[in-house]
């Protein structure tokens, strides 16, 4: 019997403290309902703007403003914390109550805001390029984003004026690295391929405390939110440590497979200008290869890769990528073509399946069909979110004159398809900008 009576009395605390947090919930709303301004204060949620990495430069905060909403004519302090009943307040006072409020805290000091990490490498003349890919990065971000940024020296100061003046917007923080190799071989490593391109090989060694990474190139173009891709680390299994796209789609017109003089991954072999890295995982494993048969970790694989293969590549890091990930082809998680849509894919007619079916993801500028007239979709993709401002009006504008620029490239082959090209941009600004901002 006193058994069923402590599960009565179980049951009754139970359904009181229930009824208690439905009654503060509905006080609460009763109070952001009048007045128009009352509300209850939003704790401060932007305790992932501490610091940027070494070399950092001054980083943009939180999503919003941290301030407490302007208070109504009723409300005379939204700041107080009660423990009595909201009802017991004087009526010119509003609050929150102590012990929902406490709760609410302690969430989110144990649930820190997650930031996706992003790298890029710049060298020479690729300040522009660098700044719109961060651009449109930003428009269609949904979590904060910490940006790492590889540069010449002489291009941090132009990177500090510019990223400083986009500080209003309160969604991203960066730090700026100078290029950085091996002090041993530092000559060799700079010149393969571009200058600094060998940069991202290195990232998983300098950048230690950080976990996962999204490295692009400079010529990259988000039409999505980086959210989305970022979430592909979710699909690794337990063995994938790195994602990236094929090299080609269409073996007939593939490069590794007709020309490739050393081992590459798959079929057509993968595109470094977008890679996903798990770079615990990475710093972690011990590769397979074909120099010795012992395995090695990635800061001992890289330069006896190089020794070995240096004069049978051609596309520098991303040769190296490929000769590890064909003797490790369980590491790789590799995504669709729609990610890291290149000129390839339709110069000879649309051979990316999944970007006809929904749109690209990300452009991939490569060849420098940016600055040119040999794929002018490309181009009219770049210069208009280059021309872009961060205002809503001026990013749903921008659609319309681009859809008439785009009609003006119907002579080449990815003009033929250009509505590919404004698919993904389109439902991207819907979602991002035609919600009601409390939703976004």
């Amino acid at each position: 019997m006193r058994r069923y009576l402590r599960v009565v009395v179980l049951c009754l605390a139970c359904g009181f403290c229930s009824l208690l947090y439905a009654f503060s919930q509905l006080a609460v709303s009763l109070e952001e309902g009048a007045g128009g301004g009352g509300g209850k204060p939003q704790a401060a949620a932007a305790s992932w703007l501490a610091g940027g990495g070494r070399g950092a430069g001054r980083g943009a905060g939180s999503a919003g403003p941290a301030a407490h909403p302007g208070p109504s004519d009723r409300c005379k302090d939204f700041s107080l914390c009660y423990w009595n009943p909201y009802w017991m307040l004087p009526s010119d006072v509003c609050g929150m109550n102590c012990f929902w409020e406490a709760a609410f805290r302690y969430s989110l000091k144990m649930q820190p805001v997650e930031r996706v990490h992003l790298a890029v490498v710049a060298c020479g003349e690729r300040l522009e390029e660098t700044l719109t890919m961060l651009k449109s990065a930003l428009i269609f971000s949904i979590k904060p984003l910490q940006f790492h940024i590889f540069a010449e020296d002489q291009l941090h100061d132009s990177f500090k004026g510019i990223l400083n003046s986009w500080s209003f917007l309160q969604t991203f923080n960066y730090s700026l690295y100078p290029i950085t190799f091996p002090s041993e071989n530092a000559a060799e490593w700079k010149k393969l391929f571009k200058p600094c391109a060998s940069q991202r090989l290195f990232l998983p060694l300098i950048l230690k405390e950080v976990d996962s990474l999204l490295y692009v190139d400079t010529d990259i173009l988000f039409l999505r939110p980086v959210d989305d891709i970022w979430s592909l680390l979710k699909k690794f299994n337990s063995t994938q440590i790195a994602a990236m796209a094929p090299e080609h789609e269409e073996p007939r017109i593939g490069w590794y497979n007709r020309f490739a003089r050393h081992p590459y991954y798959g079929k057509t072999g993968v595109n470094s200008g977008v890679m996903l890295m798990n770079m615990t995982r990475m710093r972690r494993k011990y590769f397979k290869n074909d120099m010795t048969s012992v395995r090695l970790r990635w800061g001992d694989i890289l330069m006896p890769l190089l020794k070995k293969y240096k004069l049978n590549i051609t596309w520098g890091d991303q040769d190296l990528l490929n000769i590890i990930f064909f003797h490790n082809p369980e590491s790789l998680f590799v995504f669709p073509c729609q990610w890291n849509y290149r000129p390839d894919h339709c110069i000879y007619g649309s051979n990316c399946q999944e970007a006809e079916e929904e749109g690209i993801f990300i452009l991939h500028g490569n060849r420098g069909v940016y600055h040119d007239d040999k794929q002018p979709a490309f181009r009219a993709i770049y210069e208009a979110l280059r021309n872009c401002s961060f205002e809503d009006d001026n990013i749903h504008s921008l659609l319309k004159p681009l859809e008439l620029e785009l009609q003006k490239t119907v002579h080449t082959y990815c003009g033929k398809i250009y509505k590919i090209f404004i698919k993904q941009l389109t439902k991207s600004i819907q979602d991002r900008y035609d919600r009601p901002p409390k939703e976004r």
